[in-house]
């Protein structure tokens, strides 16, 4: 065997929700191959989980993952505000360089807390994906498509077709979706064709609907109907459509998600900051739709921490329903790993620890004040762990990390060249310049 893990407390995520203790695994060729309580056999490496959580990766399943350079310049805005006066001038003078740099930047700070797997809606999709090669996570890009007044559509969607096909297959760490941006950017043409190519390609439709209040107020004075009424209406929704937010929705819409078995991700952090509102996350939950939980981008979060996302969503939704027992601690873990899986279409090959999955596996530390005593394994996940206890990630069978040290990428080369790029594109975008 390739890798075998020992001595562990395994947080498998399957049906039967297992929690085993002092049990090991195996892992070949890419693959979980066995769980035992004492396996043998010889193996090129052997990793002891003593005192360690093991569990599958987390799965992050919405962000913007070159925003890592946006970080902190665009504080304590609303939404529509921090896109029109900040954040669209300065991706205005995006080039491939900064992409490309912000990607391994995200790259890193994902590996380093835990996430294995992301969905991504980006510039310059093949900066992204070449980032996520190099670092060795795994990747599910989505080609922007935003077509404003004046937009060559027929090219726009032409290039995206060519960019999903290019990653359709062939490589198991990437993977490509369509991503309109939202209902207000793409006119109800451009969604039809895209669901169209999605069809085509057989793969999945990543959008932004129902973030704001505003949203759902302009999407009823132009079509008579809120977003996802709307989108419905159209013939858009469907079950390979991922919708991120998703925070201002009816009742009836809700009936609607479950009908066309769309998934929604929940980014409970972005929503706060900006103030965009609560998703009714307890009651997507109740009528049997699809939950993944995402940070978005580190603009509108400042950090892609998932156990921070988690720990935020359990609460959130407690205070909110004045509820203590909402989103317990379990249920949480499932929106970053089977359901967010599942939300992506990968649930067959990630998001539990099984045998025959893709063998995304991530140690977190126990042997520390803040998870001691191991009293439950999965409240101490969600509850008290932090990104920076993960110490072990393992991609596709492979060690990225081991004992906190990146193998995959030079951690002081990939700040460097993040804090250079990110410079250069605030100085052509005329903005203050951060701190040097």
């Amino acid at each position: 065997m390739d890798i075998l893990i020992k001595n562990g407390v395994l947080v498998t995520m399957d049906k039967d929700r297992r929690v085993l203790k002092n049990f090991s695994l195996a892992v070949e060729d890419g693959l979980i191959t066995e769980i035992g309580k004492d396996l043998k056999g010889e193996a090129d490496f052997v990793l002891d989980a003593a005192d360690k959580i093991v569990l599958p990766g987390l799965i992050n399943a919405h962000t913007h993952l070159a925003m890592t350079l946006f970080r902190g310049i665009a504080d304590d805005l609303e939404l529509m505000k921090w896109l029109n006066e900040v954040i669209w001038p300065i991706e205005g003078k995006l080039e491939p360089g900064h992409v490309y740099a912000g990607s391994l930047l995200g790259c890193l700070e994902m590996i380093t807390t835990g996430t294995t797997c992301f969905n991504d809606m980006y510039f310059f999709m093949d900066e992204v994906a070449r980032s996520v090669k190099e670092a060795g996570i795994r990747g599910v890009l989505s080609y922007p498509i935003i077509a404003l007044e004046g937009t060559d559509v027929d090219k726009l969607l032409r290039e995206a077709d060519e960019g999903v096909r290019e990653y359709s297959g062939g490589d198991d760490l990437v993977t490509a979706f369509f991503g309109p941006h939202a209902p207000y950017t793409c006119p109800t043409e451009v969604l039809l064709k895209v669901r169209d190519l999605a069809e085509k390609r057989r793969t999945g439709v990543h959008i932004h609907v129902s973030e704001t209040k505003g949203e759902v107020e302009n999407s009823v004075k132009e079509h008579g109907m809120p977003p996802f009424q709307y989108l419905d209406s159209i013939g858009f929704l469907y079950d390979r459509v991922v919708a991120a937010h998703a925070v201002w929705v009816s009742t009836e819409e809700i009936g609607i998600l479950r009908e066309r078995k769309t998934k929604v991700v929940h980014n409970p952090v972005c929503n706060m900051k900006l103030a965009s509102g609560i998703a009714k996350v307890p009651e997507y939950l109740d009528n049997g739709v699809t939950v993944a939980l995402g940070t978005d981008g580190a603009a509108s979060n400042n950090t892609l921490d998932m156990f921070d996302t988690m720990k935020t969503c359990a609460l959130l939704h407690k205070i909110s329903t004045m509820d203590p027992a909402a989103m317990p601690a379990y249920q949480t873990l499932e929106l970053a790993t089977i359901k967010a899986a599942e939300s992506l279409g990968l649930d067959d090959k990630i998001g539990s620890l099984e045998a025959g999955k893709k063998a995304d596996i991530i140690f977190v530390d126990t042997h520390r004040p803040s998870l001691t005593p191991l009293n439950n394994p999965v409240s101490h996940l969600v509850y008290s762990a932090r990104g920076c206890d993960v110490d072990t990630v393992i991609v596709d069978g492979k060690i990225v990390m081991e004992n906190r040290v990146v193998r995959t990428l030079d951690k002081d080369e990939v700040l460097r060249f993040a804090q250079e790029q990110a410079l250069d594109l605030l100085t052509k975008a005329g903005k203050r310049e951060p701190v040097s």
